[in-house]
Protein backbone atom coordinates (compact mmCIF):
# COMPACT_ATOMS: atom_id res chain seq x y z
CA UNK A 1 0.00 0.00 0.00
CA UNK A 2 2.84 2.08 1.16
CA UNK A 3 4.54 1.67 -2.26
CA UNK A 4 1.56 2.86 -4.35
CA UNK A 5 0.99 5.86 -2.40
CA UNK A 6 4.57 6.61 -3.21
CA UNK A 7 4.17 5.98 -6.66
CA UNK A 8 0.95 8.24 -6.82
CA UNK A 9 2.44 10.82 -4.87
CA UNK A 10 5.69 10.71 -7.30
CA UNK A 11 3.53 10.99 -10.49
CA UNK A 12 1.73 13.76 -8.89
CA UNK A 13 4.54 15.62 -8.31
CA UNK A 14 5.62 15.17 -11.81
CA UNK A 15 2.57 16.44 -13.47
CA UNK A 16 2.58 19.62 -10.94
CA UNK A 17 6.29 20.28 -12.60
CA UNK A 18 5.58 19.40 -15.79
CA UNK A 19 7.92 20.14 -18.58
CA UNK A 20 8.58 23.64 -20.38
CA UNK A 21 10.08 24.38 -23.92
CA UNK A 22 10.81 27.67 -23.66
CA UNK A 23 12.29 29.49 -27.17
CA UNK A 24 14.41 32.75 -25.47
CA UNK A 25 15.33 36.03 -28.02
CA UNK A 26 17.62 38.07 -27.21
CA UNK A 27 16.68 41.33 -28.33
CA UNK A 28 17.62 45.13 -29.17
CA UNK A 29 14.78 47.49 -26.93
CA UNK A 30 15.33 49.99 -29.63
CA UNK A 31 15.33 49.26 -33.55
CA UNK A 32 15.10 52.77 -34.64
CA UNK A 33 19.06 53.35 -34.72
CA UNK A 34 19.11 49.99 -37.22
CA UNK A 35 17.99 49.92 -40.97
CA UNK A 36 14.78 48.17 -41.65
CA UNK A 37 15.34 44.82 -40.21
CA UNK A 38 13.93 40.95 -42.02
CA UNK A 39 11.98 39.26 -38.91
CA UNK A 40 10.12 37.19 -41.00
CA UNK A 41 12.48 34.00 -39.94
CA UNK A 42 11.95 34.90 -36.52
CA UNK A 43 8.00 34.99 -36.97
CA UNK A 44 7.96 31.81 -38.70
CA UNK A 45 10.25 29.83 -36.22
CA UNK A 46 7.54 30.93 -33.66
CA UNK A 47 4.86 30.49 -35.82
CA UNK A 48 5.94 26.85 -36.16
CA UNK A 49 6.44 26.64 -32.74
CA UNK A 50 2.88 27.73 -31.87
CA UNK A 51 3.42 28.85 -27.61
CA UNK A 52 0.85 28.94 -25.19
CA UNK A 53 2.25 32.38 -23.92
CA UNK A 54 4.79 34.98 -24.37
CA UNK A 55 6.78 36.78 -21.89
CA UNK A 56 8.12 40.28 -21.56
CA UNK A 57 10.93 42.02 -19.71
CA UNK A 58 8.40 44.34 -17.51
CA UNK A 59 7.84 43.84 -13.94
CA UNK A 60 4.33 42.32 -12.88
CA UNK A 61 1.38 44.43 -11.49
CA UNK A 62 1.57 42.68 -7.65
CA UNK A 63 6.13 43.17 -8.22
CA UNK A 64 5.60 46.88 -8.88
CA UNK A 65 3.84 47.40 -6.42
CA UNK A 66 5.91 45.80 -3.65
CA UNK A 67 9.09 47.38 -4.90
CA UNK A 68 9.53 50.76 -3.31
CA UNK A 69 12.54 51.96 -6.08
CA UNK A 70 14.00 50.96 -8.97
CA UNK A 71 15.25 52.44 -11.72
CA UNK A 72 11.76 53.35 -13.56
CA UNK A 73 9.85 53.96 -10.67
CA UNK A 74 9.41 57.18 -10.88
CA UNK A 75 8.55 57.61 -14.52
CA UNK A 76 5.73 54.79 -13.77
CA UNK A 77 4.37 56.40 -10.92
CA UNK A 78 4.59 59.58 -13.22
CA UNK A 79 2.51 57.90 -15.54
CA UNK A 80 -0.19 56.74 -12.89
CA UNK A 81 -0.59 59.95 -11.87
CA UNK A 82 -0.86 61.83 -15.67
CA UNK A 83 -3.29 58.98 -16.57
CA UNK A 84 -5.56 59.28 -13.38
CA UNK A 85 -5.70 63.01 -14.05
CA UNK A 86 -7.02 61.84 -17.35
CA UNK A 87 -9.65 59.96 -15.89
CA UNK A 88 -9.69 58.15 -12.27
CA UNK A 89 -10.99 54.74 -11.68
CA UNK A 90 -11.11 53.64 -8.04
CA UNK A 91 -9.36 50.86 -6.88
CA UNK A 92 -12.69 49.24 -6.58
CA UNK A 93 -13.94 49.46 -10.07
CA UNK A 94 -11.06 49.40 -11.23
CA UNK A 95 -10.67 45.00 -11.78
CA UNK A 96 -15.01 45.20 -12.62
CA UNK A 97 -13.29 47.63 -15.14
CA UNK A 98 -10.64 45.81 -17.04
CA UNK A 99 -12.74 42.52 -16.93
CA UNK A 100 -15.92 44.49 -19.12
CA UNK A 101 -13.59 46.11 -21.38
CA UNK A 102 -11.67 42.54 -21.73
CA UNK A 103 -15.39 41.00 -22.91
CA UNK A 104 -15.65 43.99 -25.36
CA UNK A 105 -12.41 43.76 -26.90
CA UNK A 106 -13.16 40.51 -27.42
CA UNK A 107 -16.93 40.85 -29.04
CA UNK A 108 -15.75 43.72 -31.14
CA UNK A 109 -12.07 43.65 -31.88
CA UNK A 110 -12.25 46.81 -34.07
CA UNK A 111 -13.59 49.11 -31.67
CA UNK A 112 -10.45 50.39 -30.77
CA UNK A 113 -12.11 53.35 -28.49
CA UNK A 114 -12.37 50.15 -26.60
CA UNK A 115 -8.48 49.40 -26.55
CA UNK A 116 -8.04 52.90 -25.53
CA UNK A 117 -9.84 52.21 -22.75
CA UNK A 118 -8.40 49.01 -21.79
CA UNK A 119 -4.84 50.31 -21.88
CA UNK A 120 -6.08 52.96 -19.68
CA UNK A 121 -7.20 50.57 -17.03
CA UNK A 122 -3.97 48.15 -17.52
CA UNK A 123 -1.99 51.10 -16.88
CA UNK A 124 -4.02 52.11 -13.65
CA UNK A 125 -3.60 48.61 -12.78
CA UNK A 126 0.04 48.63 -12.65
CA UNK A 127 -0.36 46.39 -15.68
CA UNK A 128 2.52 48.21 -17.98
CA UNK A 129 2.97 45.09 -20.19
CA UNK A 130 -0.57 44.56 -21.23
CA UNK A 131 -1.40 48.09 -21.31
CA UNK A 132 1.30 48.93 -23.94
CA UNK A 133 -0.37 45.47 -26.02
CA UNK A 134 -3.39 47.60 -26.16
CA UNK A 135 -2.07 50.56 -26.82
CA UNK A 136 0.13 49.32 -29.43
CA UNK A 137 -3.03 47.66 -31.48
CA UNK A 138 -4.17 51.29 -31.43
CA UNK A 139 -1.04 52.78 -32.14
CA UNK A 140 -0.34 50.11 -34.93
CA UNK A 141 -3.79 50.81 -36.68
CA UNK A 142 -3.35 54.16 -36.59
CA UNK A 143 -0.22 53.91 -39.30
CA UNK A 144 -2.29 52.03 -41.31
CA UNK A 145 -5.76 54.02 -41.16
CA UNK A 146 -4.99 57.51 -39.91
CA UNK A 147 -7.99 58.77 -38.00
CA UNK A 148 -8.25 62.08 -36.72
CA UNK A 149 -10.99 61.63 -34.22
CA UNK A 150 -9.64 58.14 -32.83
CA UNK A 151 -6.09 60.16 -32.25
CA UNK A 152 -7.77 62.95 -30.57
CA UNK A 153 -9.27 60.12 -28.25
CA UNK A 154 -5.90 58.43 -27.74
CA UNK A 155 -4.58 61.76 -26.54
CA UNK A 156 -6.66 62.33 -24.22
CA UNK A 157 -6.85 59.33 -22.59
CA UNK A 158 -3.57 58.00 -22.67
CA UNK A 159 -1.38 61.06 -23.71
CA UNK A 160 1.55 58.61 -25.16
CA UNK A 161 3.13 62.15 -25.73
CA UNK A 162 3.64 63.37 -22.42
CA UNK A 163 5.11 59.39 -21.76
CA UNK A 164 8.45 59.29 -23.08
CA UNK A 165 10.87 58.14 -20.23
CA UNK A 166 11.33 54.52 -18.48
CA UNK A 167 9.46 51.79 -20.24
CA UNK A 168 7.19 54.37 -22.11
CA UNK A 169 4.44 54.44 -24.87
CA UNK A 170 7.15 56.63 -26.88
CA UNK A 171 10.02 53.76 -26.08
CA UNK A 172 7.15 51.19 -26.98
CA UNK A 173 6.81 52.54 -30.84
CA UNK A 174 10.33 51.26 -31.97
CA UNK A 175 10.61 48.21 -29.40
CA UNK A 176 11.06 44.59 -29.56
CA UNK A 177 7.05 44.36 -28.56
CA UNK A 178 6.38 46.33 -31.80
CA UNK A 179 8.62 44.28 -34.26
CA UNK A 180 8.88 40.88 -32.55
CA UNK A 181 6.19 40.01 -29.99
CA UNK A 182 2.88 42.20 -30.27
CA UNK A 183 2.41 41.24 -34.07
CA UNK A 184 2.55 37.62 -33.73
CA UNK A 185 0.54 37.56 -30.64
CA UNK A 186 -2.31 39.64 -32.28
CA UNK A 187 -1.96 36.97 -35.18
CA UNK A 188 -2.29 34.00 -32.94
CA UNK A 189 -5.07 35.61 -30.88
CA UNK A 190 -3.29 35.95 -27.44
CA UNK A 191 -5.05 38.11 -25.17
CA UNK A 192 -2.25 39.04 -22.99
CA UNK A 193 1.46 38.78 -22.10
CA UNK A 194 3.27 38.14 -19.36
CA UNK A 195 5.65 39.97 -17.19
CA UNK A 196 8.67 38.19 -15.93
CA UNK A 197 11.35 40.94 -14.90
CA UNK A 198 12.98 41.16 -11.26
CA UNK A 199 13.72 44.59 -9.87
CA UNK A 200 14.26 43.39 -6.58
CA UNK A 201 18.13 43.58 -6.83
CA UNK A 202 17.90 47.43 -9.16
CA UNK A 203 19.29 49.69 -5.50
CA UNK A 204 22.34 46.92 -5.09
CA UNK A 205 23.06 46.62 -8.57
CA UNK A 206 23.48 50.16 -9.09
CA UNK A 207 25.20 50.71 -5.80
CA UNK A 208 27.67 48.10 -6.75
CA UNK A 209 28.38 49.44 -10.35
CA UNK A 210 28.93 52.96 -8.32
CA UNK A 211 31.42 51.50 -6.35
CA UNK A 212 33.22 49.82 -8.92
CA UNK A 213 33.51 53.13 -10.98
CA UNK A 214 34.47 55.11 -8.25
CA UNK A 215 37.74 53.05 -7.51
CA UNK A 216 38.33 51.68 -11.72
CA UNK A 217 38.66 55.60 -12.69
CA UNK A 218 40.52 56.50 -9.37
CA UNK A 219 42.83 53.80 -10.56
CA UNK A 220 42.85 54.72 -14.14
CA UNK A 221 43.84 58.58 -13.17
CA UNK A 222 46.67 57.52 -10.70
CA UNK A 223 49.71 59.17 -12.73
CA UNK A 224 52.43 57.26 -10.21
CA UNK A 225 50.54 53.45 -11.17
CA UNK A 226 51.32 51.39 -14.42
CA UNK A 227 47.87 50.77 -14.51
CA UNK A 228 46.68 52.56 -17.46
CA UNK A 229 49.63 50.75 -19.55
CA UNK A 230 48.71 47.14 -18.22
CA UNK A 231 45.10 47.71 -18.96
CA UNK A 232 45.63 49.24 -22.61
CA UNK A 233 45.19 46.02 -24.27
CA UNK A 234 42.21 44.89 -22.64
CA UNK A 235 40.49 47.98 -22.93
CA UNK A 236 41.65 48.10 -26.74
CA UNK A 237 40.07 44.48 -27.44
CA UNK A 238 36.76 45.79 -25.69
CA UNK A 239 36.72 48.76 -28.14
CA UNK A 240 36.97 46.45 -31.17
CA UNK A 241 34.42 44.40 -29.71
CA UNK A 242 31.88 46.95 -30.01
CA UNK A 243 33.54 48.66 -33.08
CA UNK A 244 32.26 44.77 -34.41
CA UNK A 245 29.00 45.37 -32.99
CA UNK A 246 28.16 48.66 -34.05
CA UNK A 247 29.36 47.88 -37.40
CA UNK A 248 26.65 45.03 -37.20
CA UNK A 249 23.81 46.93 -36.15
CA UNK A 250 25.16 49.69 -38.79
CA UNK A 251 24.58 46.69 -41.71
CA UNK A 252 22.38 44.05 -40.96
CA UNK A 253 18.68 43.43 -41.97
CA UNK A 254 18.89 40.53 -39.24
CA UNK A 255 20.51 42.01 -35.83
CA UNK A 256 18.51 40.21 -33.87
CA UNK A 257 20.11 36.92 -34.77
CA UNK A 258 23.17 38.22 -34.33
CA UNK A 259 22.91 39.41 -30.42
CA UNK A 260 21.61 36.03 -29.83
CA UNK A 261 25.20 34.68 -30.83
CA UNK A 262 27.66 33.86 -28.57
CA UNK A 263 30.02 36.46 -29.72
CA UNK A 264 27.87 39.27 -29.57
CA UNK A 265 27.19 37.91 -26.03
CA UNK A 266 30.88 37.72 -24.94
CA UNK A 267 31.39 41.71 -26.56
CA UNK A 268 28.18 42.90 -24.80
CA UNK A 269 29.31 41.63 -21.41
CA UNK A 270 32.67 43.07 -21.62
CA UNK A 271 30.92 46.43 -21.39
CA UNK A 272 29.60 45.67 -18.41
CA UNK A 273 31.92 43.34 -16.84
CA UNK A 274 35.54 43.71 -18.47
CA UNK A 275 37.46 40.72 -18.82
CA UNK A 276 38.21 37.88 -16.20
CA UNK A 277 41.74 38.03 -17.20
CA UNK A 278 41.91 42.16 -15.66
CA UNK A 279 40.36 40.78 -12.14
CA UNK A 280 43.80 39.37 -10.49
CA UNK A 281 45.13 42.84 -12.04
CA UNK A 282 46.56 44.96 -9.18
CA UNK A 283 44.42 48.05 -8.45
CA UNK A 284 41.48 46.04 -10.57
CA UNK A 285 38.44 46.74 -7.83
CA UNK A 286 37.88 42.62 -8.14
CA UNK A 287 35.87 42.64 -5.15
CA UNK A 288 33.59 46.00 -6.40
CA UNK A 289 33.59 43.77 -9.95
CA UNK A 290 32.34 40.32 -8.09
CA UNK A 291 29.80 42.29 -6.32
CA UNK A 292 28.10 43.97 -9.63
CA UNK A 293 28.44 40.93 -11.31
CA UNK A 294 26.37 38.85 -8.08
CA UNK A 295 23.34 41.15 -8.33
CA UNK A 296 22.99 41.19 -12.10
CA UNK A 297 22.89 37.14 -11.94
CA UNK A 298 20.33 37.58 -8.92
CA UNK A 299 18.65 39.65 -11.36
CA UNK A 300 18.43 37.49 -14.04
CA UNK A 301 17.61 34.04 -12.03
CA UNK A 302 14.37 36.05 -10.51
CA UNK A 303 13.99 36.72 -14.31
CA UNK A 304 13.89 32.64 -14.73
CA UNK A 305 12.14 31.93 -11.58
CA UNK A 306 9.81 34.18 -12.36
CA UNK A 307 9.04 32.60 -16.05
CA UNK A 308 9.05 29.09 -15.11
CA UNK A 309 6.49 29.78 -11.92
CA UNK A 310 4.29 31.97 -14.00
CA UNK A 311 4.02 29.06 -17.09
CA UNK A 312 3.23 26.47 -14.84
CA UNK A 313 0.71 28.38 -12.90
CA UNK A 314 -0.74 29.49 -15.77
CA UNK A 315 -0.39 25.83 -17.30
CA UNK A 316 1.36 26.71 -20.46
CA UNK A 317 3.86 23.65 -21.61
CA UNK A 318 5.31 26.32 -24.59
CA UNK A 319 6.52 29.67 -24.06
CA UNK A 320 8.71 32.21 -25.76
CA UNK A 321 10.54 34.62 -23.64
CA UNK A 322 12.06 38.02 -24.77
CA UNK A 323 14.11 39.87 -23.11
CA UNK A 324 16.87 42.26 -23.41
CA UNK A 325 20.27 40.68 -25.79
CA UNK A 326 22.76 41.20 -22.20
CA UNK A 327 20.42 38.87 -20.35
CA UNK A 328 19.80 36.61 -23.36
CA UNK A 329 23.32 34.02 -22.06
CA UNK A 330 23.00 34.18 -18.44
CA UNK A 331 18.91 33.35 -18.33
CA UNK A 332 19.65 30.60 -20.93
CA UNK A 333 22.35 29.44 -18.59
CA UNK A 334 20.01 29.50 -15.59
CA UNK A 335 17.42 27.64 -17.63
CA UNK A 336 19.64 24.60 -18.68
CA UNK A 337 19.96 24.20 -15.42
CA UNK A 338 16.32 24.11 -13.85
CA UNK A 339 14.46 20.85 -14.01
CA UNK A 340 11.87 19.65 -16.19
CA UNK A 341 13.03 22.77 -19.07
CA UNK A 342 14.07 22.98 -22.13
CA UNK A 343 16.06 25.87 -23.60
CA UNK A 344 16.81 27.19 -26.87
CA UNK A 345 18.22 30.69 -28.11
CA UNK A 346 15.92 31.70 -31.43
CA UNK A 347 19.38 31.17 -33.71
CA UNK A 348 18.91 26.76 -32.00
CA UNK A 349 15.12 27.04 -33.56
CA UNK A 350 14.39 25.05 -36.82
Amino acid sequence: MKYILCIIFFIAINARAQDLDIILIGVSHDYSKYQKQDFASIHNKIRKFRPDVFFGEFVSKEDERLVMDYWCKQDNIKRLKMLRINRNITDELLLKTIDSLKKLTLLKPDDYRAKVDLAHAYYLDQDVANGHYQFWQVFDHLQHKPNAELENYVNNVVSPRLDTTGRSMKRLKTSEYAFIAFPIMREMGMRELLSMDCQDYDLNWGASWAAFDAKFNLSRKDTISTFRKRIKPQLSKINKGFEKYESVEKSSKNVTEWLNTDEASAISASGDFYLPEMYDMKNFPKEEMLSKIHWWMMRNKGMCDNVVNSARKAGAKKVVVIAGANHRKYMQDIFKNMPNVRVRNINEVD
